[in-house]
């Protein structure tokens, strides 16, 4: 069990989730008067692990904290989508497609988020009245610095946390105190335990930085023969960092403080999603394709495809397919980017890139492992050499794949970067995308993508 979790919370999470899902397929043969044969419990076992790790990867109850939900019932439905869609696969390729029943499919698939949803809104109702009940735990905050004043924040806007925080210990005078809270300074840090004793406190978070570590042995020293459960909140995560958190290297605990978001599961899903998509969107735009190959051949001389080197994953050069749409090809040391009436752009060319149709053939790329549809856009081998001494953190968004679209192209960076500032914002933007990455968010950027391009935003 999380922190953020309380007993009742977590087992529905955990168990009781799969179990709806499971329960609901097994009366669904019932009634139906469809024999219960092992290709029904060899499902039940394939779905129990993919729906387990489908909604830990949403985790919709992100939005059921904060009693948003439209948001929730939204993750739950995506959530359920996305397990029907993986088992469908499945059944396809293992040849297991034609052994279930369509009647009681049909019916699993459409009932089964309905009642998952009325479940929580179940437990939801069982945990107001637990809270209104008093089943709060109580907790202060040791280090009344940056990390401990967001710590008491979230705390504050979560009420499903169950916490009563009841304030802040420090060493510091109150004119040094960096504490805008609403909760109240409660006394020096060497107050602490008896404090706890005295009012019965449940939780203590350490929020002191690492330079504190003789105050935090001490004052550990002091909590031993306290109950409360103690946690450290480090603060590390004060700093700008990507995907941090806690992993384990042969049992030894390490954090990591700059790291891919798609590791395991998420690894799986993005690359299924973009194979699946990549798919669709060349079937469905080949005839359009092979009208602008003949346009570009027939407008100007030149090659069809021009390849230009950027950097992929983790820095390593790649070529970017695209259609050409200059009367040059430059690849080399210097890059001058594209600015509205440039001379270099032809005719057609003019059009490809004010629709955006010069970087269909991208999704070959994507195809081929190089690219994602969606993910922080490559920029020129040249651009990049500039670009990574004079940005900090720059070179972060190359933990993933580049993509044919991103996070910063639908929020009005598109186009050229004629100013410092411009090529920061889209950095921000990029980095922003892989700390909150999810498949909706994607689902989300490309729905956007077409309202840009629809609109010509900043393509010339």
């Amino acid at each position: 069990m999380t922190v953020s979790d309380l007993p009742l919370v977590s087992f529905f999470k955990r168990l009781v989730d799969p179990l709806i899902i499971l329960s609901v397929l097994y009366v669904f043969t019932v009634m139906h008067g469809v024999p219960f044969k092992p290709y029904y419990v060899l499902l039940m076992i394939v779905t129990f692990f993919i729906s387990s790790h489908v909604y830990t990867e949403i985790n919709p109850y992100r939005a059921w904290y904060e009693g948003n939900l439209f948001a929730y019932a939204r993750d739950v439905f995506v959530g359920w989508i996305i397990i029907i869609l993986i088992l469908l696969m499945i059944g396809k390729l293992t040849g297991f497609y034609n052994e279930y029943h369509l009647r009681v499919m049909l019916s699993w698939f459409v009932v089964t988020p309905c009642l998952l949803v009325a479940g929580h809104l179940f437990v939801r109702s069982i945990t107001v009245r637990k809270m209104k009940s008093g089943g709060t735990r109580s907790a202060i905050i040791v280090g009344a610095n940056e990390v401990g004043l967001e710590l008491a924040e979230r705390v504050a806007t979560h009420p499903y946390l169950f916490m009563e925080m009841h304030g802040f210990f420090d060493d510091r005078t109150e004119s040094r105190n960096e504490s805008n809270s609403e909760l109240p300074m409660l006394g020096k840090i060497e107050t602490v335990a008896d404090y706890v004793r005295e009012h019965n406190i449940k939780m203590i978070f350490i929020s002191l930085p690492m330079s504190a570590q003789p105050r935090i042995s001490k004052l550990l020293e002091e909590l031993k023969d306290a109950t409360a459960s103690i946690y450290f909140v480090p603060d590390i995560y004060i700093f700008d960092l990507m995907t941090a958190r806690f992993d384990h290297i042969g049992g030894l605990p390490v954090v990591a403080v700059c790291e891919t978001p798609f590791m395991g599961l998420n690894s799986i899903i993005k690359r299924m999603s973009d194979i699946v998509l990549a798919l669709v969107f060349l079937i469905l735009l080949s005839p359009i394709m092979l009208l602008v190959a003949c346009a570009v051949k027939l407008s100007s001389s030149g090659p069809i495809l021009f390849k230009q080197r950027r950097y992929g994953l983790d820095g390593e050069e790649i070529n970017v397919y695209k259609f050409r749409s200059m009367t040059v090809c430059e690849n080399g040391a210097e890059v001058r980017q594209a600015q509205a009436n440039d001379v270099r752009v032809t005719k057609v060319g003019g059009i490809l890139r004010r629709t955006s149709l010069d970087e269909l053939p991208q999704f070959f790329n994507v195809l081929q492992g190089r690219m994602s549809i969606v993910g922080p856009r490559p920029h020129a081998v040249a651009h990049n050499e500039m670009y990574r001494k004079l940005i900090k953190g720059y070179m972060l968004r190359h933990k993933v794949k580049p993509g044919i679209t991103g996070w910063a192209q639908v929020n009005g960076f598109r186009g050229e970067t004629d100013t410092l500032e411009k090529m920061e914002w889209r950095i921000e933007y990029d980095l922003e995308y892989l700390r909150n990455w999810s498949l909706w968010l994607d689902l989300r950027i490309i729905l956007l993508t077409v309202w840009v391009v629809l609109r010509r935003q900043n393509a010339y």
